[in-house]
């Protein structure tokens, strides 16, 4: 690969490098060159990440509860977001492994999501924090916009109508546990003040709780 090449990934990234060596490094794996590769950058990424990340939060939810921000926090910095950004902005086309002058070379997820990281660092490194800022808040934007939504499991929404409506929680039943013991079938029950039980099953028995919660809420109409 050229530098030319990587040209065209600034271009997508709207960021011009004053030090282009800085760029390939940060996308060059140690399959490719095992002393100048992204290990040390991809670190530095993954902090630089997870503060502007952190920040933004802070500002979109002041008041939320640290619980509730750390689930947040978890949901937006990890290896399968990066790996999405990373297909998003087509980063397997430009990443240095052992293999990369084969015409199918599949590039790992894990290399993918890593070597994201590392490009994240090395903007950091050459154009300073506003801009890794603004990078970083453009590219998971998306998932910053799905992160405002915490979606309500089925127990916890039944519990919540039932405590309104009959001031009493549900009531749940585990009516059987078979299967062998590495691959377990549990049935269970749920009902609450005035209906009837509705059963449904799962492989855990919070798994069978959670399916018969939906059931009934389904049967209730309340989703």
């Amino acid at each position: 690969m050229t530098r030319i090449h990587f040209q065209k990934l600034e271009k997508k990234l709207k960021i011009n490098f004053k030090n282009k060596d800085l760029l390939i490094r940060s996308l060059t794996h140690k399959s490719f060159d095992n002393k100048m590769n992204n290990e040390k950058i991809e670190f530095l990424g993954d902090r630089v990440l997870g503060l502007v990340i952190a920040k933004k939060l802070l500002e979109i939810y002041p008041n939320e509860k640290e619980g509730i921000l750390d689930k947040k926090f978890a949901s937006l910095v990890n290896k399968k977001t990066c790996l999405e950004i990373a297909k998003k902005i087509e980063l397997q086309k430009f990443i240095l492994t052992l293999n990369s002058n084969k015409q199918n070379n599949s590039i790992e997820d894990k290399v993918l999501a890593d070597s994201c990281e590392a490009l994240i660092g090395s903007i950091y490194l050459d154009k300073g924090f506003n801009t890794v800022e603004k990078t970083i808040l453009n590219l998971w934007s998306k998932h910053i916009k799905n992160s405002i939504v915490t979606p309500i499991d089925a127990k916890t929404k039944l519990q919540e109508f039932s405590l309104k409506k009959y001031k009493k929680l549900p009531i749940y039943k585990l009516i059987s546990n078979t299967g062998p013991r590495h691959k377990p079938l549990f049935k269970v029950g749920v009902k609450l003040y005035n209906t009837k039980y509705y059963f449904s099953e799962g492989k855990s028995k919070k798994d069978a709780e959670q399916n018969a919660a939906v059931l009934c809420l389904k049967n209730l109409n309340l989703v």
